[in-house]
């Protein structure tokens, strides 16, 4: 086939659609249903805690430790495996390895299981679907430049994360009547076959981006001084960064606000299946599904509501403004009890969350240099940051829940984290 040019719209729909295939993984395994059959797996075998490697972890520590963990590989081997895709051409090739290792590992998670024997394997697939997932993501959002123009970046990245929200809300609803239309005591087994529907899914649909995105493949030889490249990318990023002032605050910034954007997206779940008071497992899934749902359906309002704003007042003033939207709604947080409490938080969650998304990487898109040739290097190095901010989030949050046994504690420093991210913002050059 010819290789698509750049801004042409068809190579931007296949690059968008991408979203409405991984983003099932994001959804039903990080945000709904995994969560849920986590939780339900410690209360059928009445266990508050785990024994692993002699420690004894709480449940919501133990799954935001391995998360950090897998971050914290990730924010290691993204460098790593970018320096060899610039010099070889050929990121597409692990944008795939990526997918098909997060894709197999999510249907894997069919045999979680928490008894001794099992229950590190078991983390093991739920890590290596958290990586194959980000990790796609590195490669994924650095073609972001390489296919669109500057005019179109906003636009672009806001449809593919609506995509993502339609796409992922399609397949849990069908996860959704799997669940709760069969008999109470078959529950959980549908919970696991919605973990294969996820792999299956992911698969399938991203073939469609694989076929139109370019390759850009060339003739160098991998040898052992490329190992190390991304590294060294990274550091000449680092010090183009430095001689970049605009560019080199809004890293600031995002590097701190994005700790604890990500850390609620990823907690927000096994917040509401632990702290809400449901009044049964029926009511909890139900629940809980439903708010998620909630937050995915009015993200895709917030996107859109989001794209018209920076339109009007810029992306620094949009940013600045959905950051204090956070610690009105973290404050709130903090208090949710009820069902009714968490459905008006996750309603606004929704507004903010699909907008500080989309918005966060086409601005950094915006800040590279119009000569950058290396734009790999530059959104790993944006994706370095991110990673290594979820990691002291997530571990943050583990550690405050695992001490105090309350999760509302970590809510706390959630909030710190977007107060100084709003202050950061101020100092960035609002064009």
């Amino acid at each position: 086939m010819q290789q698509l040019q750049k801004g042409d719209s068809k190579l931007l729909n296949a690059w968008a659609f991408y979203d409405w295939a991984n983003s099932v993984y994001a959804l039903v395994i990080s945000s709904t249903i995994f969560p849920l059959y986590y939780g339900a797996l410690f209360r059928q075998k009445n266990i508050e805690e785990i024994v692993l490697f002699g420690f004894s972890i709480r449940s919501e520590a133990l799954i935001s430790y391995v998360t950090a963990l897998g971050f914290l590989i990730i924010a290691f081997i993204s460098p790593l495996l970018s320096g060899i895709a610039d010099y070889l051409g050929n990121k597409k090739f692990f944008l795939k390895l990526f997918c098909y290792v997060g894709a197999i590992s999510c249907m894997s998670l069919y045999f979680f299981d928490i008894d001794e024997d099992k229950i590190v394997l078991s983390l093991v697939s739920y890590l290596l679907a958290l990586i194959g997932f980000w990790g796609s993501l590195v490669f994924y959002n650095s073609y972001l430049p390489d296919i669109a123009h500057k005019e179109q970046q906003d636009k672009i990245s806001a449809k593919g994360f609506s995509l993502g929200y339609v796409g992922s809300v399609v397949l849990l609803l069908i996860c959704l009547a799997m669940v709760l239309l069969s008999e109470e005591a078959k529950a959980m087994q549908m919970m696991r076959y919605s973990f294969l529907l996820v792999g299956i899914w992911w698969l399938g649909f991203s073939q469609y981006t694989y076929y139109y995105l370019p390759n850009n493949k060339n003739d160098n030889k991998l040898h052992k001084n490329v190992l190390f490249n991304g590294f060294k990318e990274l550091r000449k990023v680092w010090q183009q960064i430095n001689q970049l002032k605009s560019l080199r605050r809004y890293l600031g910034a995002f590097f701190v606000y994005s700790m604890a954007v990500q850390t609620i997206m990823i907690i927000a779940a096994y917040f509401g299946e632990k702290e809400v008071q449901w009044g049964s497992d029926s009511k909890r899934t139900m629940g809980l599904i439903v708010s998620i749902l909630l937050i995915q359906l009015i993200a895709v309002l917030g996107a859109w509501l989001t794209s018209k704003l920076v339109a009007k007042y810029g992306n620094i003033k949009v940013l600045i403004l959905l950051n204090f939207s956070w610690i009105l709604i973290c404050t709130y947080a903090y208090f949710v009890v009820s069902p009714n409490d968490f459905y008006i938080a996750a309603a606004f969650v929704g507004l903010v969350m699909g907008g500080i998304q989309s918005l966060s990487r086409s601005t950094y898109s915006k800040f590279i240099p119009e000569d950058a040739k290396d734009t790999t290097s530059f959104f790993s190095f944006y994706d370095v940051a991110e990673k290594i901010g979820i990691v002291i989030g997530m571990f943050t949050y583990g550690y405050i829940a695992d001490v105090t046994g309350k999760i509302q504690n970590a809510i706390l420093f959630l909030i710190l984290f977007f107060v100084v991210g709003l202050l950061l913002l101020l100092r960035v050059p609002k064009k």
